[in-house]
């Protein structure tokens, strides 16, 4: 890891698994997703590594579907989300303390999603949490058009007309390697958290400038960056 010698002034925040535990919601809409296409996988379990990724990839990979067959899958996972999935969440116990202290340390916060930008905003003003943030930025809702991290971050880049000096002030928090290796190939620093989904090891095989293993100590880490 990097030595520390920094203050990030930009903070970019996945949603699922780093500021809210979602994994029931995901799991039990690919669950009934999947029951449409005739699959029956009662132990949810093996459903979490499509907790973070955008849908379209984890379909295709996880159940070798194609295009078509991953949109289908997608438009039958969105029939339960939209209805009960998508609040079958919950922040993580302490962020809503630690996104109020940042903002008051007069960082700007911002999330930078693979779910859908209409569905990231519904959930964060559920909880309450939409004021702490000055931009949300999330993967159209075909998922196609916008959905990889690197292209998630780059569309922040370009809302918030971030040059190329001020990113080295910027920094990505994420529980996946797709946030880690996002942020890399983007030119920024990352924070790996590992109270999320991410596989021991993960976060660091991926190249996390920082880690974090719970909440607090994500808090105390920005005592310091």
């Amino acid at each position: 890891m990097k030595e520390v010698r920094k203050r990030y002034r930009d903070l970019l925040f996945d949603l699922d698994g780093t500021i809210t535990d979602s994994g029931e919601g995901i799991t039990k809409c690919v669950q009934y997703s999947l029951k449409k296409f005739g699959i029956d996988e009662p132990d949810l379990s093996k459903l979490i590594p499509f907790v973070g990724p955008p849908l379209l990839d984890s379909y295709e990979k996880y159940y070798g579907m194609d295009e078509k067959q991953a949109m289908q899958a997608i438009a039958f996972y969105r029939e339960r989300y939209e209805g009960i999935g998508i609040f079958e969440c919950r922040p993580y116990e302490g962020i809503d303390r630690l996104l109020s202290r940042l903002q008051k340390e007069g960082r700007r916060l911002i999330v930078a999603s693979s779910k859908p930008e209409a569905f990231v905003k519904r959930i964060l003003e559920y909880f309450g949490l939409i004021p702490y943030f000055s931009e949300i930025v999330g993967a159209t809702m075909d998922e196609k058009k916008l959905s990889s991290k690197p292209d998630i971050i780059r569309e922040v880049f370009r809302r918030c007309g971030i040059t190329e000096e001020e990113k080295r002030n910027m920094v990505m928090i994420g529980d996946r390697r797709y946030d880690i290796e996002g942020a890399g190939s983007t030119g920024i620093d990352s924070i790996g958290v590992y109270y999320g989904f991410a596989d021991p090891g993960e976060l660091e095989a991926a190249g996390a400038t920082f880690i974090a293993h719970t909440v607090e100590e994500l808090s105390d880490l920005f005592e310091i960056v």
